[in-house]
């Protein structure tokens, strides 16, 4: 490839990335975006486990809506919820 094609390909790369959802704050060092690995040890550090599980989408809906009412985080909520029905 010659030097031009090089320089179009990574013009349309950076292009790519201004576009790509989250890209407000492009270019601003503030706004780093902490990468999986290390969310995963801040978790870690916290205590926290990854739990997956299915649930019908209802009851989902039900979390969300209870998460938005309370203006907390929903992975919050479900372990409030989890520790009242375990508790009792």
């Amino acid at each position: 490839m010659k030097k031009t094609g090089m320089a179009k390909s990574d013009a349309k790369k950076l292009m790519g990335k201004m576009v790509a959802p989250g890209a407000a704050g492009f270019g601003n060092a503030d706004n780093a975006v902490v990468d999986r690995r290390e969310q995963r040890k801040r978790d870690q550090a916290l205590g926290l486990v990854p739990f997956a599980v299915k649930l019908n989408s209802d009851l989902v809906l039900q979390l969300q809506t209870l998460a938005k009412e309370r203006n907390a985080d929903l992975n919050d909520v479900v372990a409030e919820l989890l520790a009242k029905a375990l508790a009792a």
